[in-house]
């Protein structure tokens, strides 16, 4: 459980970096997210998970 709680924190660590970092990017990045469909959001998230997963696994081993 604690790895997970490290996890979660280290996500909310680099979101508000980017957002403090490049407001600018971050709001035109949150607009192109509105603007996408959703199975191609879908498709993006099932990605995402896939390569989190594998990063974890071969880090992890």
């Amino acid at each position: 459980m604690s790895d997970f709680l490290a996890a979660l924190g280290l996500v909310f660590v680099i979101e508000g970096l980017v957002f403090a970092a490049f407001p600018n990017a971050a709001k035109k990045a949150v607009a192109s997210v509105l603007d996408t469909s959703d199975p191609h959001l879908r498709l993006i998230g099932i990605g995402s998970a896939i390569i989190g997963l594998v990063v974890v696994w071969l880090v992890r081993g």
